[in-house]
């Protein structure tokens, strides 16, 4: 198994649907043990409890909101202490809002960005320290293909500018924590099927969408889990700065 003995943090990871979930899912099937991150923590606990236990010891689920520094901190500090270790860091949150540019307003934008980007900061800056000091760890950062294109299907140029944003950010993080023994990297889906997209893709939109992706398919949920599978496990050892296109192909640089 590739993540056998490790602790794994996974952020908005509690929708039934989701990539967070989906990623908790394929990590535990390969032995980590999982702490659940959601602003809603009942959803979180109960998303943790659908997880098979690993040796008999349970998985946590634990409210965070990941634009809150504080909130961060005790989310983090908690799984460090039931854990006693954390070894991987997923920054999968976050949130979109299909709008034209003149229409985003300022606190469209805060929301956004406070969500998308400085969540990720501030669950980064909480987890290095734990990292530090075993001079080890893995960070993977969802970013979006929207960063790269210059825009999405369901996010507006607010959403592209955060995601791009997290490219930035985890490409210096990837510098600086290089020496302590600490990747980071970053994964750019695309059109993925998940609740975020539930109801809004017509068979039209879909045609057309498909026309663009010579896999010739949408992604799933479980696409991109094994990526960050891939890039919490000890298989992308030499790995760090990446950004990894989970797309079908719709973009190809």
């Amino acid at each position: 198994m590739l993540l056998s003995g490790k602790t794994a943090i996974i952020s908005g990871a509690a929708s039934p649907r989701g990539i967070g979930l989906a990623t908790a899912r394929r990590f535990v099937s390969e032995g980590a043990r999982v702490a659940i991150l959601d602003i809603d923590g009942a959803a979180a606990e109960a998303a943790a409890k659908s997880l098979e236990p690993i040796s008999g010891e349970a998985h946590l689920g634990l409210a965070c909101n990941v634009a809150d520094r504080e909130s961060c901190a005790k989310a983090v500090d908690a799984a460090a202490h039931v854990f006693g270790r954390i070894d991987i860091l997923i920054n999968n949150a976050g949130i979109s809002q299909p709008v034209k540019l003149l229409e985003i307003t300022s606190s469209d934008w805060d929301r956004i960005q406070d969500v998308n980007l400085k969540g990720v900061l501030f669950l980064s800056q909480a987890v290095v320290p734990h990292m530090r000091q075993r001079k080890s760890g893995s960070i993977a950062c969802m970013s979006s293909v929207s960063a790269q294109r210059g825009g999405g299907i369901f996010g507006g140029p607010h959403y592209s500018a955060a995601k791009a944003g997290v490219l930035g950010l985890a490409k210096a993080m990837a510098r600086e924590l290089g020496p302590d023994g600490i990747r980071v990297n970053c994964v750019t889906p695309g059109l993925i099927g998940t609740d975020i997209t539930a109801g809004k893709l017509t068979e039209e939109m879909k045609a057309k969408i498909l026309e663009g992706i010579p896999l010739g398919r949408l992604g799933e949920a479980a696409d991109v889990a094994g990526i960050y599978t891939f890039l919490a496990s000890d298989l992308s050892a030499y790995v760090t700065g990446a950004v990894i296109d989970v797309n079908g192909g719709m973009l190809i640089h």
